[in-house]
């Protein structure tokens, strides 16, 4: 339960961070413009910040899933899964099980991580 409470203000935190630098830049269009663009990338931002921090937890609580090993990146949705030390078949496969089930997931990429 610990390690979520710190996954979940780890995330806020990034969540906040990321909306503050997006809505920070400047620009010479329109405001309604400007604004309209700037939400639609803190938006995308943030859910896939938040997409990150959800697997990176799922994984780290998970029985059986060297949580701490794997690398989880987020980009438009996609997830990819990496790792410097090596895996066993049935980790990765649970890894990618429990990413693709998180909401907001458009794909899950594993092939950063190295199997035994």
């Amino acid at each position: 339960m610990k390690k979520f409470a710190i996954a979940a203000a780890t995330a806020t935190a990034l969540t906040l961070t990321m909306a503050n630098a997006a809505f920070a830049a400047q620009s010479t269009q329109a405001p309604m413009t400007l604004a309209a663009g700037e939400v639609t990338k803190a938006k995308e931002a943030t859910s896939d910040t938040w997409i990150t921090t959800k697997v990176k937890a799922d994984l780290m609580t998970e029985k059986g899933v060297p949580g701490s090993d794997i690398k989880v990146e987020t980009n438009k949705g996609v997830v990819s899964l990496s790792s410097e030390t090596a895996i066993t078949d049935a980790q990765k496969d649970m890894a990618i099980a429990i990413a693709k089930k998180i909401k907001g997931v458009q794909a899950v990429s594993a092939d950063g991580l190295k199997s035994e």
